[in-house]
């Protein structure tokens, strides 16, 4: 056997507390975790073609002072915190409308909205099945720098490592490409305080904030669930600048 092999066997010998419990789940699930997932994610706008685009009706209102308050963990973030508008994605790593926002409207909207000051766009965790939880932990563990790099590649390959019936050699296949060896994969995801900090951004962001499916933009004090297009977030984004 490789020396790089991850397998479930291994993982069940290290399993000490609730975080390699819930991967070692989700390494034997055979994909049942991204069925959950889609189960409970709220159905993707469709793509607007039009010239006249409608604004997505909010879901409610949320004080953006105590959304933006620091949590746990480090802000991962992009843009000027001074922006006119905040923006707070909460998403879960295999949900098939986080991905399809992730792949098709958040470079847009950063190239043209982030990066000329005019958002401040935040992304958090709110996995919803064990597979979800341990994709985010992994791209927590990866150098600051790779962190949205390695969302990008895990949302672009979600299919494959969502679905796949060895989900730990999947996840670490890619976790390689962010320079993780067996040792510091392993090591990430029985760090039993991050999965606890993880549950803990969930936990406030459904008690407090009214998320309950994926994903779930906080804008400028208003809530919208559900995936976005380019054009609908972008004419959105118009009517609060």
């Amino acid at each position: 056997m490789p020396s790089s092999s991850i397998t479930r066997r291994r993982f069940s010998m290290l399993a000490t507390g609730a975080a390699l419990s819930v991967f070692v789940a989700a390494c034997s699930d055979s994909g049942e975790a991204s069925k959950v997932s889609q189960a409970q994610d709220t159905p993707a706008v469709d793509p607007v073609t039009t010239a006249s685009v409608d604004l997505p009706p909010p879901s409610g209102d949320v004080d953006m002072e105590e959304v933006l308050k620091p949590g746990p963990m480090q802000e991962m973030a992009m843009g000027d915190p001074n922006a006119p508008v905040q923006i707070v994605e909460y998403m879960s790593m295999t949900c098939p409308h986080c991905a399809d926002f992730h792949n098709d409207t958040f470079k847009k909207i950063v190239a043209d909205y982030v990066d000329t000051g005019k958002v401040y766009f935040v992304v958090r965790e709110f996995p919803f099945d064990p597979r979800a939880t341990a994709a985010i932990m992994l791209a927590r563990c990866a150098p600051e720098d790779k962190f949205f790099p390695m969302i990008d590649v895990l949302m672009q390959q979600q299919a494959q490592w969502a679905r796949a019936q060895d989900a730990a050699s999947a996840l670490f296949d890619i976790s390689k490409l962010a320079g993780f060896t067996q040792e510091s994969f392993e090591a990430c995801l029985t760090n039993q305080s991050l999965v606890d900090d993880v549950n803990a951004v969930r936990k406030k962001a459904a008690e407090e904030f009214g998320v309950n499916s994926t994903p779930t933009f906080l804008i400028n004090g208003k809530r919208y669930p559900g995936n976005m297009s380019v054009e609908t977030m972008s004419a959105l984004i118009d009517s609060l600048l």
